[in-house]
């Protein structure tokens, strides 16, 4: 016999239909916590910093002590000399002892040898001593830094006729402290002047057992007494 009733759909119960619906509230709050995560975490900035490395830190002593005197530059036949330590002291480490009275302050210029053969090019370095009773502070860049030559009255070559990027470096020396140049200054034995610099033709100081002196200065302070040496 034929019918018109169609086939009942299967109808499920009130609970599957609630856990269906917890289901689908959980997966949107797991998507939402998600969101919220990356917005607030924001992982990628870590692995960027990470991979561009820790930033440089200014090399120095903790309490900001003068170790050793940084070397002035010249682009110039004059001198020839190692690079300048380009570390500068961390603000929060600034010395906060008084400054340096000269009368303190013993100030010499060094030679590396007492006379020099035929070719051989003089070297010259600063030594420093605070002979006070406590510790104090000076300006030692190569900013106020001189080193002079002469023979007699005549003056052959001075360091701040051709240097360049001179920098200040304010350091502490302890009571009884002496420090020294880094690396020493080479004079190639030619007349300096500011207006020879580049020249490759100055004229070259006389050898044969001559006399010549050596003047030094730094943080304003000059030497006592000038270091004689001699050029054969």
């Amino acid at each position: 016999m034929a019918t018109d009733e169609q086939p009942r759909r299967r109808r499920h119960s009130p609970a599957v239909y609630r856990r269906r619906r917890l289901v689908l509230l959980i997966g949107v709050l797991a998507v939402a916590a998600l969101v919220a995560w990356l917005l607030i975490a924001q992982p990628w900035r870590g692995a960027a910093a990470e991979a561009s490395g820790p930033s440089p830190k200014p090399s120095s002593t903790s309490d900001g002590t003068a170790t050793e005197l940084p070397v002035p530059t010249a682009e110039t036949s004059a001198a020839t000399t190692p690079p300048a330590d380009p570390a500068t002291p961390d603000p929060s480490m600034t010395p906060t002892a008084k400054a340096c009275v000269s009368s303190d302050v013993l100030v010499e210029g060094v030679t590396d040898q007492e006379s020099y053969a035929q070719g051989q090019n003089p070297q010259f370095s600063i030594r420093l001593t605070n002979n006070g009773a406590t510790d104090c502070t000076l300006n030692v860049g190569t900013s106020t830094q001189s080193f002079t030559v002469m023979s007699g009255e005549d003056t052959w070559w001075r360091s701040t006729d051709c240097q360049t990027e001179p920098s200040d470096m304010v350091v502490l020396l302890a009571a009884g402290q002496s420090v020294t140049s880094a690396a020493p200054l080479t004079w190639d034995r030619t007349r300096s002047s500011v207006d020879s610099c580049a020249s490759t033709s100055r004229p070259v100081a006389g050898g044969g057992g001559a006399s010549y002196h050596l003047s030094v200065s730094i943080g304003g302070v000059d030497s006592m007494q000038s270091t004689q040496f001699f050029l054969s």
